[in-house]
């Protein structure tokens, strides 16, 4: 043939982390010290196991008490703990309004961040724990996640919601996307399938805003492995991938009939590969970077004419 038939990756590449539609957002962090710092919650414990134990049999509502820190706090007592419904306000300018037990934020209230973050849900011992709903400003934009938390980081199921249109729904683990869960861009591509430490990993299903479509192995948000790969002008692509690019054997099939089945190197032909003709007729070729290089049928004649005749044959 001697022509270029790299064409066939010509048009409408394959989905890789860098052209997915509007990468997903740059992950902000939401957990950990980003809820909250323990040491909000831990800052005035002192003055407050120096006050009167006073009566720790009831629950009672005291006028508003200032520590000499500069922070606040306006509820309910225990004693000498806060304790049940209260508010506390720090000199920084966070906030705490909700319940309280034995001096601890526990229960159900929201923490208001300096920066504007807040927190409102479920608490445990000062730290999110539960189902909770947290708003994370950053560089003019705004993250939203709602869904179940461990010890202060994401963990369960979640849903979690970008400014810009783009959503996540499905499982976190430790603070991270991680196990199950469905991807949607702005412009209406999505991704369904899983999910490693907030990369897209191990089998999934992309279906991109222009019909492009890829079912297959996907490792660190690149296309790795198995899979089927189809473009909306009919062309199609099964077989394996190595980091974005068609790597060892595969089949490119195009809507007229043509078809090339071999091998493949950096999303190009190479190696032994057999190329359809849209007549029907077929060439068994050795192919490099995406060029034919040498006719292997023709070897394959002249191979069969220089075998020895048996000495039977006329």
């Amino acid at each position: 043939m001697g022509q270029d038939c790299s064409s066939c990756t010509a048009r409408g590449e394959e989905v890789s982390k860098a052209c997915l539609p509007g990468a997903p957002p740059e992950e902000h962090e939401i957990g950990g010290s980003n809820v909250l710092s323990n040491t909000y919650f831990d800052q005035d414990l002192k003055e407050l196991q120096s006050l009167p134990a006073g009566d720790r049999q009831v629950v009672e509502e005291r006028p508003l008490y200032r520590f000499r820190s500069g922070n606040s706090y306006a509820g309910e007592w225990l004693g000498n703990e806060r304790h049940g419904l209260g508010v506390q306000r720090w000199l920084d300018g966070a906030v705490y309004h909700g319940s309280w037990r034995h001096n601890c934020a526990h229960g159900l209230g929201r923490f208001v961040h300096t920066d504007g973050d807040t927190y409102s849900g479920e608490w445990q011992k000062n730290v999110a724990h539960g189902v909770g709903n947290y708003v994370h400003y950053a560089k003019g934009q705004v993250t939203r996640y709602f869904g179940q938390w461990h010890q202060d980081l994401q963990h369960g199921y979640g849903i979690e919601r970008w400014d810009e249109g783009s959503c996540f729904e499905g499982e976190f683990r430790g603070g991270q996307k991680n196990g199950v869960g469905i991807y949607r861009w702005a412009d209406g591509s999505s991704y369904a399938g899983s999910w490693r430490r907030n990369n897209i990993h191990g089998p999934g299903h992309y279906l991109g805003h222009d019909r492009r479509e890829f079912r297959g192995l996907w490792k660190n948000s690149m296309i790795h492995g198995c899979g089927i790969y189809t473009w909306p002008d009919g062309r199609s692509y099964q077989g394996q991938y190595d980091r974005d690019q068609k790597a060892g054997f595969g089949i490119f099939s195009w809507p007229d009939q043509r078809r090339y089945e071999g091998y493949w190197q950096n999303g190009k032909q190479h190696g032994e590969g057999r190329y359809h003709h849209t007549d029907g007729s077929t060439l068994l070729a050795l192919w490099e970077h995406g060029r034919c290089l040498e006719n292997l049928d023709h070897l394959e004649e002249h191979a069969e004419r220089a075998k020895p005749r048996d000495e039977g044959e006329g």
